[in-house]
C-alpha cells in the first residue's frame, strides 16, 4: 500500500533557509536581467540571429524578450510580482528554448552542439522559473512583498 502524500505550506524557517532562497534568486534572477540587458545593447545582432531563425518583427522580438528578461528577473530578486515574473520567465525561456535553439534541425556538429546547450540552458531555466511560480502565492522571505494576489 502506498503512504499517503500531504501538501505542506512552504516553510523557509529552517536555518539559514530564507537567506539561500535570497541567494538562489539573486542568482537566477540577476542572470537573466544581465542576459535582457545583453539584449538592448547588442540588439542588432540578437536581430539578425532572430531574423536567421525566422522570427517574425525579429527587432520588436529581442526588445519585447529583453523587457520580459530585465524585468522578470529583477521581480525574482526583489520579490515583486513574483507570479507574473516567475510564469513569465518559464514562458520565454521555454517558447525561446523550441523558437531559437531548435538544435535537431541543424546539421553542423559544432552548431549543433552549440544549440543544444541553449537549450538545455533555457529549458532548466524555464524549471526554476516554474519552482518559483509554485511558491510564488507564499511570502518570500527578504521581498518587497508586491503581488497581484
Amino acid at each position: 500500500m502506498l503512504a499517503e502524500f500531504t501538501t505542506l505550506p512552504l516553510q523557509l524557517d529552517a536555518p539559514l533557509a530564507g537567506e539561500l532562497f535570497l541567494l538562489g534568486r539573486i542568482l537566477f534572477g540577476a542572470t537573466l536581467a544581465f542576459m535582457g540587458l545583453n539584449h538592448f545593447m547588442d540588439l542588432d545582432t540578437m536581430a539578425g540571429y532572430a531574423e536567421f531563425k525566422g522570427l517574425p518583427a525579429p527587432r520588436f522580438s529581442v526588445v519585447a524578450s529583453g523587457f520580459v528578461l530585465v524585468l522578470g528577473g529583477l521581480g525574482v530578486v526583489v520579490g515583486a510580482f513574483p507570479v507574473l515574473a516567475a510564469g513569465a520567465l518559464a514562458a520565454f525561456l521555454l517558447v525561446s528554448a523550441v523558437t531559437m535553439h531548435d538544435f535537431w534541425s541543424v546539421d553542423d556538429p559544432e552548431e549543433k552542439q552549440s544549440e543544444m546547450t541553449s537549450f538545455l540552458k533555457n529549458v532548466y531555466g524555464a524549471g526554476a522559473a516554474v519552482a518559483l511560480l509554485a511558491v510564488g502565492g507564499t511570502a518570500w522571505p527578504y521581498a518587497l512583498g508586491l503581488g497581484l494576489l
